[in-house]
């Protein structure tokens, strides 16, 4: 941290964040010197990895414009939210309904302090602190609870968080105990980094460089393969063009980024719950 950088109190500026790297990947502000040169080391080997950010948050507005104008959806659990950034998801559902109701669940404490800061005045939308690895504890916070209706559909957002957990911690299972929990007519909305192994052998070893870099400087980061990342949707119904690299996912009018090597690192979907 240089000296015109400060943080909050509780922020830990000797480590790198994935949330704060990845607001720098998107050209937010609040990220420090350690987490620029987190993302650095991984941008010497993906030089467009920030266009691969863009490219998510694209793809956040897409597919909570399509949940809440085309599904109907009035409901939003977004798990591991990040930093606010510009059209984060209430303000996505809030133009084709001002009154849908959005929980934002994160474990970092500045995506808290800024979160909370963002939503003061919002009577419809709340943050809390969780962790995505104690799935139950999500489901039970009294916020939750408060804010979202079980008894109809809910839109539960896996945005760029299940390739933070590692195998050991069983993605698997903590995808099946939140899909369980949703009613009939729910949506399950999934981006993860991707190993396009055979698809694209090139980029497959680029993967396993920057999967390298990410657990020596964050402890965190899983590449995985399309047949294991498409196990987290279980049997929800993939709604189309299914599992895709995000650019692909219906596209709308805004211009793309700029991907080259990331495009085929990174797939995400949207399946719903018959």
């Amino acid at each position: 941290m240089t000296e015109s950088e400060s943080a909050p109190p509780g922020i830990d500026v000797t480590r790198p964040s994935v949330a704060r790297v990845y607001d720098f990947m998107v050209g937010g502000k609040d990220h420090f010197a350690v987490d620029r040169t987190a993302a650095e080391h991984a941008m010497a080997i993906m030089p467009d990895a920030p266009e691969a950010g863009r490219a998510c948050r694209a793809f956040l507005r897409r597919a909570v414009r399509y949940l809440a104008a085309e599904a109907g959806v009035r409901q939003f659990l977004d798990i591991g939210s990040g930093l606010p950034t510009q059209t984060n998801v209430h303000q996505v559902a809030y133009e084709v309904d001002p009154a849908a109701h959005v929980v934002y669940v994160d474990n970092d404490p500045m995506v808290l302090v800024h979160g909370r800061a963002l939503l003061a005045d919002e009577s419809n939308t709340k943050v809390i602190e969780a962790d995505v690895r104690a799935p139950r504890e999500i489901l039970e916070h009294p916020v939750v609870r408060e804010c979202l209706n079980f008894d109809e559909p809910v839109a539960l957002l896996l945005l760029s968080i299940l390739h933070h957990v590692h195998d050991s911690e069983d993605p698997g299972a903590i995808a099946a105990t939140l899909r369980d929990a949703l009613p009939s007519g729910s949506h399950l909305a999934i981006i993860h980094f991707w190993d396009p192994a055979g698809e694209h052998p090139r980029i497959s070893a680029k993967v396993r460089e920057v999967e390298q870099v990410f657990n020596e400087t964050m402890g965190t980061g899983r590449w995985r393969r399309r047949e294991e990342i498409q196990a987290y949707f279980g049997d929800f119904e993939m709604i189309e063009p299914g599992l895709v690299p995000l650019a692909e996912w219906r596209p709308g009018d805004e211009a793309p980024a700029e991907q080259t090597d990331t495009y085929y690192t990174m797939i995400g979907g949207v399946a719903r719950k018959p």
